[in-house]
């Protein structure tokens, strides 16, 4: 029998935090110490930090507690991620402005528009990173399409972040800068990387069966389901104001501050906001549910003489020496 000394000697290693805590722990230091020195100094050469980490804190903090969840039968490495999240911030991002620019006009099907655009240079951009695996798991699949869309979702938060901002360093305008990161780090884990997951789970699922990437019916069907999700959520304030609107009896007429939105009263724009939060919620639900019912039937075990850094080890336990 081993006693324990005064020291602690005989008990387990210590459990060390997981790696994506610490990779958020310390980036939102580093967010928290930009923001103090911009506002305390107004220099705009800080503004690209400030904006760089606060846009991709949450995404890359979501890839790395991904990663850590795909057990050891996986075949991505930490390259591959790294590429899928630079080819979804790159080739995505920018695909989806030069298409989005040329392609779309203001309409009430705008929104469906852009769910098809973006869907579609992600999916592009997940199938590019997806070439050479030894073999597929719908589980890579969601961790690998969650990859494309956060280093999407990164960049689309960094413009949206310098759009509050606009050319002014005041502190009114780094402050809206500010909120703005705030929320959109908040949405970041429901939107693009949970939609992509699904059609990446889809893709490699379909894949599992014949050992190669392939266009099926079943991904179609992921593509144009995460397409509506998408229209759905970017639509929802328009779709809260319309029921706002229909359920009350105050009318304004006009529009504030020449907006294209109709003038709404105290009472109808708290409504508003519970609808359109009540709304995300129900949309979120319903990609999550969908994400967990492709990733949770067991993946089969990869082939022995799967390429890997590392092998597997075996289900009986680590190797005995």
């Amino acid at each position: 029998m081993v006693r324990a000394g005064p020291s602690g000697a005989g008990r387990g290693p210590a459990r060390r935090p997981p790696p994506w805590l610490w990779v958020f722990s310390g980036g939102l230091v580093l967010w928290a110490l930009a923001a103090l020195a911009t506002f305390s100094t107004g220099d705009v050469a800080l503004l690209s930090v400030l904006v760089l980490i606060g846009s991709f804190l949450v995404p890359v903090t979501f890839v790395v507690w991904a990663f850590g969840r795909l057990g050891p039968h996986s075949a991505l490495r930490p390259a591959r991620l790294v590429a899928a999240f630079v080819a979804g911030a790159t080739l995505g991002a920018l695909g989806a402005a030069v298409l989005e620019n040329y392609l779309l006009r203001p309409s009430v099907w705008i929104f469906l528009g852009v769910g098809v655009i973006e869907e579609g240079v992600k999916l592009a951009a997940l199938w590019l990173v997806s070439v050479g695996l030894p073999f597929y798991r719908a589980r890579d699949g969601a961790v690998l399409g969650g990859a494309v869309g956060f280093g999407f979702a990164g960049l689309e938060n960094a413009g949206y972040a310098l759009r509050a901002a606009g050319a002014d360093t005041g502190s009114s305008s780094l402050l809206a800068l500010v909120e703005t990161e705030v929320a959109r780090s908040v949405l970041a884990p429901f939107g693009h990387g949970l939609w992509t997951a699904i059609v990446g789970a889809v893709l490699f699922g379909a894949a599992a069966r014949t050992g190669r990437l392939r266009a099926s019916g079943g991904l179609l069907g992921a593509y144009f389901g995460v397409v509506a999700l998408h229209a759905l959520w970017d639509s929802m304030r328009e779709i809260a104001i319309a029921i706002a609107l229909a359920s009350s009896s105050d009318r304004q007429t006009g529009t504030p501050d020449g907006s294209d939105e109709p003038a709404l009263t105290s009472a109808q724009e708290h409504l508003v906001i519970v609808i359109q939060t009540v709304g995300w919620t129900v949309i979120t639900m319903v990609a999550l549910l969908w994400l967990r019912y492709l990733v949770r039937p067991r993946d089969p075990r990869p082939p022995p003489s799967w390429p890997s850094e590392s092998p597997p080890p075996d289900d009986d336990g680590p190797a005995r020496h």
